[in-house]
């Protein structure tokens, strides 16, 4: 395993917020829970997924899910690198990213099968050519094909192709994703004092992938790919980024996209370990929920808030330990090292190899969802546990310190 040596962090909690803010970004999107406050939060207020009655058909038995999401900047990325490289198969992994962060969303109140896709892609045609549309749709019907080989069932009810250069710089992918599911088998968050918590791991190839997966999935690009690489990209792809971010703040690396790194015995682009795509926890997911539905008291897909996002899906007071993380993978040192973004915040922005939290009532049930997660080949443990608390938190114990949020 490669290792990077470590670094003195200088910025403050405040210095980083201001990088993520004059980049556009917020790791804890502020003004979009302003936003939605005091809306209507469902059927299940505090599960993972907003889940609504079933308007389709009436059922008092059924329930409906909708989800929508994107790539977010991931795409200026892949847009950049395969300008570098010609490498179209980027994209593949773009509509991954999209898709991965509707459907695992689902998975986590319990919905792992029958799902309906929409895309809703927006490119400038002037920069974004048929090859890379033609692979978009190509691979979504490809990867429909793989997560049915695993018993997880997908439709593609086809999408809107928009060629909108005027509001986008180079392209934007995004899904929308509906499910009809059994109200008994909804998956309510209800973490409780003596939950034990079950991590997947976000890195390394599993028995579904094809290549290593860096881990990255979809949250922190904006900041991965400026603090990563180098500044002469700025002038090279200028329509790889916002123009109204300070020039200090752009493409500040010391890395190019094709720089190659070992990681287990195999060589890589950096960019290309960047861009890998999310990885989708479905083919174990779905073993999971169809043998230990039961057991499981709430299941958090890591993403937008990264090991702090569980804060948000509380019924009660609880303090949440996570004192036995699993490794931290090569990209994430790499990013800290390049960004000096203190570890207490990169828990905050980056999964940080763990990116699927599974909250269960017993050690038993805990110990066989690790065995049904390591032979898919994906790393799995108890990397904590759930206590009584006055007031909720998040405290992780790791090898770069301690640390409490909020």
């Amino acid at each position: 395993m490669i290792t990077f040596a470590s670094q003195p962090n200088t910025m403050s909690h405040n210095d980083n917020n201001m990088r993520y803010s004059q980049r556009g970004v917020s790791a804890n999107k502020e003004d979009v829970h302003a936003a939605i406050k005091g809306l209507d939060k469902g059927l299940y207020p505090h599960a993972f997924c907003k889940i609504l009655p079933d308007v389709v058909a009436g059922s008092n038995d059924h329930v409906n899910l909708m989800h929508a999401d994107t790539a977010g900047t991931k795409t200026s990325l892949a847009y950049m690198y395969w300008k570098e490289t010609g490498d179209l198969s980027v994209w593949e992994g773009i509509v991954q990213d999209s898709i991965v962060m509707n459907i695992d969303d689902m998975a986590c109140v319990g919905c792992v099968d029958n799902i309906i896709l929409s895309s809703t892609i927006g490119r400038n045609k002037n920069l974004i050519d048929g090859d890379v549309i033609k692979t978009i749709i190509q691979y979504t019907q490809k990867f429909a094909d793989q997560m049915s080989d695993h018993g997880v069932n997908l439709y593609l009810a086809g999408g809107e192709t928009a060629d909108v250069g005027d509001i986008v710089r180079t392209i934007d992918v995004g899904f929308t994703a509906f499910a009809r599911m059994k109200k008994a088998d909804v998956i309510d968050s209800n973490i409780s004092p003596g939950d034990y918590i079950v991590g997947l791991a976000s890195y390394g190839q599993s028995t579904y992938e094809t290549d290593y997966n860096g881990g990255m999935g979809s949250n922190g690009l904006t900041s991965a790919r400026h603090d990563v690489f180098d500044h002469e990209y700025a002038n090279k792809y200028p329509d790889s980024y916002d123009h109204y971010t300070p020039d200090e703040l752009v493409y500040v690396g010391s890395k190019k996209l094709t720089d190659v790194t070992n990681v287990d015995g195999d060589w890589l682009h950096v960019g290309k370990m960047v861009l890998s795509p999310t990885r989708t926890f479905l083919p174990i997911l779905k073993q999971v929920v169809d043998n230990h539905k039961s057991s499981i008291n709430g299941m958090i897909h890591a993403t937008g808030g990264a090991h702090t996002k569980v804060l948000k899906f509380l019924k009660q007071d609880v303090r949440i330990i996570k004192d036995n993380l699993l490794e931290t993978p090569p990209l994430f040192r790499m990013i800290h090292n390049e960004s000096g973004i203190p570890h207490k915040e990169m828990y905050q922005v980056f999964n940080m190899g763990t990116r699927l939290e599974v909250y269960c009532k017993d050690k038993t049930a805990a110990e066989e969802i690790v065995a049904i997660s390591k032979s898919f080949n994906v790393d799995a443990q108890i990397i904590g546990r759930v206590e009584a608390a006055d007031k909720s938190s998040v405290e992780i114990k790791s090898e770069f310190g301690e640390f409490s949020y909020p």
